[in-house]
């Protein structure tokens, strides 16, 4: 064999070696089989982005990785809410965590959604640069701050404060950016502020060139970002997979508000295995403090649905006064939550998540205590309704 044919040899081969190398580690061939599947045979997929707010997907998604029933839905991962939505409205989405705005504006547009619980209260907050000369909000007149989307509680949130200094819109330059990019921007110095949910806040904090200027909270008591919203083509044919899902989801943020030891030791296998981000600023964002965001209460209400769809129409970018029906909820029969509507029978759900935490689930008995999590009657029903 001569020198040129050992070399293309010996590159076809280092090729094929590094091919498979990348399929066995990179390729989740799960994910790829599950889109052959018949589609009441599938498992959902659902969309979510690397924020605090869709923390539970994820933490559902790893813990049912070691139930007997294995993974009941297949996570997603995305940068950007626009993208989720393109996939929402095309079916490659079943499930997605949104900004409420966005879930708002879908429905009015005919969307067949619904927002069946919440991703977390609290959490968003509005960043400048830590040496800048922004002191107070006033100062900001003038100035770039990004936002998610133009269809988000994050931009709402910046236009409540704006009213109450009796500033006006056409003060500020705000600019639309996917999550990810704006701690980035802010470090550059291509933005002067942010208004943006956990954990970017956090990640400014920690890398030195941020300051949180004002928590969303302060101005907007009970906030909340994002929903977990689901197809009713979905809802209607496969009502048992969407129960187990927002099972799953409710029973994940109860276990997130057992204390600091779980919010550890869900930001170190989320930050790792989900969202590629280090562990310490996800653990920043859970933890300083607790309250930073909140998992309880998360069933739908429909006055927080009122006052975002009120602020939209305020801000221009809803142009008529919707009711936003079919908004549902569980009953998370917990001390002083209601009762709710997408019924969680059996045994209570502090039940199944009592049980020490853990660094990872890896014994036996470890798994069967992380299976506690998304264990859920498959006789549960879905039923309409409001909370008021």
């Amino acid at each position: 064999m001569t020198g040129p044919k050992r070399i293309a040899l010996g590159v076809g081969a280092w090729l094929l070696v590094v091919s498979a190398l990348h399929s066995v580690l990179n390729v989740n061939w799960a994910v790829l089989a599950n889109d052959f599947l018949a589609p009441d045979k599938r498992k959902l997929n659902v969309a979510y982005i690397p924020v605090t707010c869709h923390l539970a997907c994820p933490v559902t998604d790893y813990i049912s990785k070691f139930s007997e029933a294995g993974e009941v839905f297949v996570p997603r991962m995305f940068q950007g809410f626009p993208e989720i939505k393109e996939s929402l409205i095309a079916n490659k989405m079943q499930a997605a965590f949104i900004v409420a705005p966005m879930a708002i504006a879908l429905k009015a547009q005919g969307v067949g959604i619904r927002i069946v619980y919440l991703g977390h209260r609290y959490g968003s907050a509005v960043v400048v640069r830590k040496d800048g000369p922004v002191k107070s909000f006033p100062d900001l007149k003038g100035r770039t701050i990004a936002v998610p989307s133009r269809y988000s509680d994050e931009r709402l949130i910046v236009f409540r404060v704006l009213k109450k200094y009796g500033m006006k819109p056409e003060d500020l330059r705000i600019v639309e950016m996917a999550p990810p990019d704006v701690t980035g921007a802010l470090a550059a110095g291509a933005i002067d502020a942010f208004s943006m949910g956990e954990p970017f806040p956090s990640q400014a904090e920690l890398g030195g060139y941020g300051r949180v200027l004002f928590h969303a909270r302060e101005y907007w008591p009970d906030y909340m970002s994002c929903v977990l919203v689901v197809r009713e083509d979905v809802i209607a044919s496969r009502p048992e997979a969407v129960q187990t899902l927002v099972d799953g989801i409710a029973r994940s943020g109860l276990w997130l508000e057992e204390g600091k030891p779980h919010r550890d030791q869900a930001a170190d296998f989320v930050g790792r295995f989900y969202y590629n981000q280090d562990p310490k600023i996800l653990r920043w964002a859970l933890t300083n403090p607790l309250d930073r965001v909140m998992y309880t209460p998360l069933s739908p209400r429909k006055r927080d649905f009122d006052l975002v769809r009120d602020l939209m129409i305020e801000t221009g970018v809803l142009d008529r006064k919707i009711e936003v029906r079919g908004v549902r909820r569980h009953a998370l029969r917990r001390r002083g939550q209601g009762a709710g509507r997408l019924a969680l029978r059996g045994r209570s759900e502090r039940g199944a998540l009592r049980g020490r935490p853990r660094p990872l689930p890896s014994s036996k008995p470890e798994r069967e205590s992380a299976a506690r999590l998304t264990r859920s009657n498959r006789k549960a029903t879905i039923l309409s309704g409001h909370e008021r």
